[in-house]
């Protein structure tokens, strides 16, 4: 995986070894709740107290994950992104290990190396063990330490056949959505706790970095953040200030840790005049944080239109999408030439390798009367999309590959399954995959590496 160089001329290709394939998370797909000593996560205990969709079967990934890995294959796709579930291998947060959780994960990698796929693990994502929550969760300094532990015994058993490791997934989801607005679990609305656990979730990323790097030296290791590009939706200074603001809040608060070892200036600025002082930030903290990961892991779906109007407690207002702006059945705006902007500018600002680690979106196709899956507005989604990172990579833009979200449709967190993001559609009633027209797709990009036509004979429509 080493970063590709300035292309001068365009050519909708990618440097050899790229990374080609899609992604998943446990929680969303392994289901297998209550089997080989898994524990409850705050996943569980949330979706269960709210009534709503659960993980508990999702997609039988836990143990129909063969097959799947036999269909990424068959795509030509050399990377799977899956997260190792925390209350599996630790089921009590810290302390006894669970075998049965090990073994599933050490016959996972062996089935993937076998068949040619790279493994790219996450160690969170978002499935805290109960027993953790319990004791405080993530607005406990503790929990980062018991996050440490816990990367240690997945570092001793798969490390030596992984060497690309992710460490906390979207950081900004979990304590904005889990912690402010309550949307996500475990429901709580405060923002003063939602900057503690961002800054406890930092410094779990950071812990792990440094003991990746003691036990295997040799591996790569990121930290995959949501990064909505922010923009004004005039030209007037204080919607551009209010745009600025709100960066700071979704992409600078993690980037600039993370990168430069600090918090941005004026973002601490704006959070102490909301809650008061930052006094959790202990000495040493910032130093453990910015050791530089060796990529930062994109996730991208859309952008945030910004005007300076407050709205919820914050100096500015997100607005929906701009009438006449494509947008998916999720009614996030579709808009490919912002992915490209995005990567130019961490080219630009951070000069780090790139992981895509994450982007698609939400298309509801079903199957038709002849079984195919129609998904043509995530074909063309996928191209532009595509055609945006070549163009990104010709700019200077150091990308190492491209995994999708997702490979299957699977349940879309507190939306339930009633949102389609993935390549393969999943029946809720049968567990059958049904490969769609974008996956074939997708897969031609991969046998060309480069952006071809989205043809009838390419997308499988012959």
């Amino acid at each position: 995986m080493s970063p590709n160089k300035h292309r001068e001329q365009p050519t909708n290709g990618f440097p050899p070894g790229f990374l080609w394939g899609a992604a998943t998370s446990s929680y969303q797909v392994e289901g297998a709740a209550r089997e080989d000593g898994r524990a409850p996560s705050i996943w569980d205990t949330f979706t269960a107290e709210r009534g709503m969709d659960s993980g508990e079967e999702a997609c039988d990934h836990y143990h129909r994950w063969p097959a799947d890995a036999d269909l990424m294959a068959q795509l030509g796709m050399n990377a799977y992104r899956f997260s190792l579930a925390w209350p599996r291998i630790v089921p009590d947060g810290t302390g006894a290990v669970n075998p049965a959780g090990l073994a599933h994960y050490d016959r996972m990698v062996d089935g993937l190396l076998e068949r040619g796929i790279t493994p790219v693990p996450t160690l969170y994502h978002w499935d805290l063990p109960q027993a953790l929550q319990d004791r405080g969760g993530w607005t406990s300094r503790a929990t980062a330490d018991a996050f440490a532990a816990y990367a240690e015994v997945c570092l001793d058993a798969l490390g030596d056949r992984v060497d690309t490791w992710l460490t906390v997934n979207e950081p900004w989801v979990v304590s904005v959505l889990g912690y402010r607005l309550g949307l996500h679990a475990p429901g709580e609305q405060d923002l003063r706790t939602s900057l503690l656990v961002a800054h406890h979730l930092l410094l779990a990323h950071g812990a792990a970095t440094q003991r990746i790097r003691e036990r295997r030296p040799a591996a790569r290791v990121g930290i995959p953040l949501s990064l909505f590009p922010n923009y004004p939706v005039t030209d007037d200074p204080a919607d551009a200030a209010a745009a600025w603001g709100s960066d700071g809040y979704t992409n600078r608060w993690f980037l600039d840790p993370v990168l430069r070892g600090r918090y941005p200036a004026d973002t601490v600025e704006l959070f102490e005049g909301l809650v008061g002082p930052l006094d959790w930030v202990r000495p040493g903290d910032l130093d453990l944080i910015g050791a530089r990961p060796d990529f930062v892991g994109v996730n991208y779906y859309t952008r945030r239109r910004i005007s300076a109007a407050p709205a919820d407690g914050l100096p500015w207002r997100v607005l929906p999408a701009q009438p006449g702006v494509p947008v998916t059945d999720s009614g996030w705006e579709d808009v490919p030439e912002v992915f490209q902007d995005l990567l130019v500018r961490l080219h630009r600002d951070y000069d780090i390798p790139l992981l895509i680690t994450e982007n698609g979106g939400v298309w509801n196709a079903e199957p038709g009367p002849d079984g195919r899956v129609r998904d043509a507005g995530r074909v063309r989604a996928l191209r532009a999309h595509l055609l945006a990172l070549s163009r990104a990579v010709d700019a200077g833009a150091q990308v190492l590959g491209y995994l999708h979200w997702s490979l299957l449709d699977n349940l879309e967190w507190a939306e339930g399954y009633g949102q389609r993001f993935g390549l393969v559609h999943v029946d809720r009633a049968t567990q059958r995959r049904t490969v769609k027209d974008s996956a074939r797709y997708y897969a031609a990009v991969i046998a060309a590496n480069r952006v071809v036509d989205d043809t009838d004979d390419l997308a499988g429509k012959a």
